[in-house]
């Protein structure tokens, strides 16, 4: 099925999602939490979660719009991911989240794809809201506006912190646990694998993601994960199991911006990357 652009604006959903403290501990061992990040962990101690697992609520809703869109998961990539917090998440919850296609961007090689996202508890509080931009490879080419610019380059001075995480060889098959099966980040027999990235599945954007949180949390938020009000960044180039993520940030009151490399090719994995913190 071709991509459709006059759908755009409509909306799909309502998807329901239920969790518990054992599922916001195993989304934290999948974005990499050790044992010094007990409060992600333990029960015990609520647990506090981490404000990126905003995206696995969101993800049946994303589904749901990117199909009535005529999108295949077949053949695309992760482009950019927003979170934006209206609270911090409880350890466990019942939510219904909305999706709503508010953009198709034509790059000519290929499409953007925007969805948007609002989730509510039981009572219908506003917990979170999400921005996805998807690249649907293949697809672009039909005369439609390209994407608006985005401003967010690092800082042309030295960076006020340095986070280093070393993902592991198997990060990407235990993050697929949290509901993203896409053969993509596991099987190296997948076409797009071997056509792209060489027959080695690769890293869920939003896995490091989730690791890149982890490092604000602790470098500009005192360790507090709950102070993260709001999260973006680009996927700009792949990053594989075992990839070892360098970020960089630079603090300017309650705002930080970050960059994210690798130590292995030194290349930027996440750019133009913004947080917002609570005081």
């Amino acid at each position: 099925m071709a991509l459709d652009p006059s759908r755009v604006g409509l909306t799909a959903g309502p998807t329901r999602y239920a969790y518990d403290w054992e599922r916001t501990t195993l989304y934290a061992l999948g974005v990499g939490a050790t044992v010094n990040e007990l409060d992600y962990l333990y029960e015990g101690r609520g647990p506090k979660v981490l404000p990126t697992f905003a995206v696995i609520p969101s993800y049946a809703a994303l589904q749901a719009a990117m199909a009535d869109a005529g999108v295949s998961f077949d053949n695309v990539v992760h482009g950019h991911q927003r979170i934006t917090l209206h609270g911090p998440l409880p350890p466990a919850a019942e939510l219904s989240t909305t999706a709503t296609l508010t953009a198709m961007y034509d790059l000519k090689r290929m499409a953007q794809v925007v969805v948007t996202t609002r989730t509510v508890d039981a009572a219908g509080n506003a917990l979170f809201d999400t921005e996805w931009g998807i690249l649907v490879l293949g697809a672009g080419g039909w005369g439609g506006e390209p994407p608006p610019g985005r401003d967010g380059a690092a800082p042309d001075r030295a960076p006020d912190f340095r986070v280093t995480q070393k993902t592991t060889p198997e990060q990407a098959l235990l993050y697929r646990h949290m509901g993203d099966g896409n053969p993509l980040h596991a099987d190296p027999d997948f076409p797009l694998v071997q056509e792209r990235f060489g027959g080695r599945p690769i890293l869920h954007g939003l896995c490091s993601y989730g690791f890149v949180g982890r490092a604000i949390a602790q470098a500009a938020g005192g360790g507090d994960p709950q102070r993260i009000g709001q999260m973006y960044a680009r996927f700009t180039k792949p990053v594989w199991p075992g990839d070892t993520l360098i970020t960089e940030g630079w603090v300017e009151g309650d705002q930080v911006r970050f960059r994210t490399t690798t130590a292995e090719r030194g290349e930027a994995v996440l750019s133009h990357g913004t947080a917002t913190l609570r005081g």
